[in-house]
């Protein structure tokens, strides 16, 4: 008999148990698509984060060269504004003859002095001069050609005149070096 009441209860768990199983299944369905629902938004929201912080790094990185090219370019106006100042200075300097250079001679340092600070000004902040000589070749990177004229003994392409000289501010250009070129010679 003993054995016979073991049975039963162990039927009756069976069966207890066997309904609680069925009941928490029927829970389990629910439960388990709100775990997908909220792991499809954890998802979007991770993916959000991510984005808004590549977003952030690109707006940052964007600053960081808007600074870095305001502080190199940023003085452009200004320098081309200077460039005619430093051409009519060189003219000057390069029209002066030997009687006037002993009758003026301070006032022609003066003048050199003058031209010497305003090289050091330039180069401070990263103006170079771009100087061409008669017989380079031309480069139309830096050089604008303003007339080209067949010259004997030349090849073409050769640099025969020089009318003004360039600039570069850092690695950008100011104003091109303005130049007359040898075309191919007539033959």
């Amino acid at each position: 008999m003993a054995e016979r009441k073991e049975d039963e209860f162990l039927d009756d768990i069976t069966d207890a148990e066997t309904e609680e199983l069925a009941e928490g299944m029927e829970e389990i369905g629910p439960l388990e698509a709100e775990l997908d629902a909220l792991r499809a938004e954890r998802d979007a929201l991770q993916d959000k984060f991510m984005r808004a912080l590549a977003d952030a790094e690109n707006a940052r990185k964007r600053g960081d060269k808007m600074r870095r090219d305001a502080e190199q370019y940023g003085g452009s106006k200004l320098a081309r504004d200077m460039l005619p100042v430093y051409d009519n200075m060189k003219r000057a300097l390069e029209a002066i003859t030997e009687d006037q250079r002993e009758m003026s001679a301070a006032l022609i340092e003066g003048i050199e002095l003058t031209m010497r600070e305003l090289l050091n000004v330039f180069a401070k902040h990263g103006i170079t001069v771009i100087s061409p000589k008669v017989g380079d070749r031309f480069d139309p990177q830096v050089h604008e050609a303003m007339f080209e004229a067949p010259v004997p003994g030349t090849k073409a392409g050769d640099i025969i005149q020089v009318s003004t000289e360039g600039f570069m501010l850092h690695d950008r250009l100011l104003r091109p070096a303005q130049v007359g070129v040898s075309s191919a010679p007539k033959g």
